[in-house]
C-alpha cells in the first residue's frame, strides 16, 4: 500500500493536522497495521517536499506546533493517476514455504509434515478471518473476503504440493 497516496487521498476532503490523517488512515484502512506517527510525520514531509501538500496552518499547542496539511494540485493529480494505475498482481514466484518443502526434501527431513504445519495454520487463520468477517461492517467483510480467497488458493496449493510431494522428491534429488 503506498501510504503517501493514501494520506493524500485522505487530504482530498479537507485539510488535517497529522494525528487527524493517521486516526483517519487507522480507521479506515490500519486495523491490522496502524500507522506509526513517525511514519505519519516523515511521509507528510516528504509529501511537503515534493510540492504534494502545503502547510495551510499552524496551531501552539501545550506540545510542539501543530501543522495543518492541505493538498496542492500537483497531489491531487497525483492520486488520480496512483488510482488509475493497476496494481501488478503478485505471483509469489518467490515462496518461502516453497523453500522450506524443497529444503526438508533435499535434507532427508518429512516435507509432508511442513504442509501438514501449514496447512492447520492456515485454517486457523481462516477461522479468525471468518469471524472477523462475521462481526465486521462492510469494509471489515471485504478485506476479510480477500485475505480468506488467498488463504484458500494457498491451501489448493498445499493440497496439490502433498500429492505430488514423492515426484517432487525425485526432481528435486538430482
Amino acid at each position: 500500500m503506498s501510504i503517501g497516496h493514501t494520506l493524500l487521498g485522505l487530504l482530498e476532503s479537507g485539510p488535517r493536522h497529522g494525528y487527524d490523517l493517521k486516526r483517519a488512515f487507522d480507521e479506515k484502512f490500519g486495523h491490522d497495521r496502524p500507522l506509526h506517527y513517525g511514519q505519519v510525520y516523515s511521509t507528510m514531509s516528504r509529501l511537503l517536499k515534493n510540492g504534494l501538500v502545503v502547510v495551510d496552518g499552524v496551531e501552539a499547542g501545550d506540545g510542539p506546533e501543530r501543522k495543518r496539511y492541505a493538498i496542492t494540485g500537483a497531489g491531487v493529480t497525483d492520486v488520480e493517476r496512483w488510482l488509475a494505475s493497476p496494481e501488478k498482481p503478485e505471483p509469489y514466484l518467490q515462496s518461502t514455504l516453497y523453500t522450506k518443502i524443497v529444503l526438508a526434501l533435499l535434507t532427508g527431513r518429512d516435507a509432508g509434515d511442513i504442509l501438514d504445519t501449514q496447512r492447520s495454520e492456515h485454517l486457523r487463520s481462516m477461522r479468525i478471518l471468518t469471524d472477523r468477517k462475521r462481526k465486521g461492517d462492510l469494509a471489515d467483510q471485504l478485506i476479510c473476503d480477500h485475505a480468506l480467497f488467498h488463504l484458500e488458493a494457498d491451501l489448493r496449493w498445499l493440497e496439490l504440493t502433498a500429492a505430488r510431494l514423492e515426484k517432487l522428491r525425485e526432481v528435486v534429488a538430482r
